[in-house]
């Protein structure tokens, strides 16, 4: 990070059984929980797609934390990409967010 003014950002896209089982809702959970900035939604194909920035600390936890499901979800695969892009950092962080 160049500008101490900005943030990383992250996405990914997890694969299984991750849509009607309140996966995005424990998804929220855990960005809010790691202080990320971001969004969660379905895709169509039956994935979600996580996109999150903040603290890169806190986005080198958040596959880990996608890995392990849930109650109700089943996890296949969590694809990860890092972005060389950044984020301005707003002073009222917007927060984590369940995209419809």
């Amino acid at each position: 990070m160049t500008d101490p003014n900005t943030d990383p950002m992250f996405s990914a896209r997890v694969s299984g059984s991750v849509q009607g089982v309140g996966f995005r809702t424990r998804v929220r959970t855990v960005a809010t929980r790691l202080g990320l900035d971001g969004h969660v939604h379905n895709l169509a194909d039956g994935s979600i797609e996580v996109v999150a920035s903040g603290h890169q600390d806190a986005l080198d936890k958040l596959p880990s934390q996608l890995e392990g499901g849930g109650r109700e979800a089943t996890v296949e695969s969590v694809t990860a990409e890092r972005s060389d892009a950044e984020i301005t950092r707003l002073p009222d962080r917007p927060g984590f967010r369940i995209q419809l």
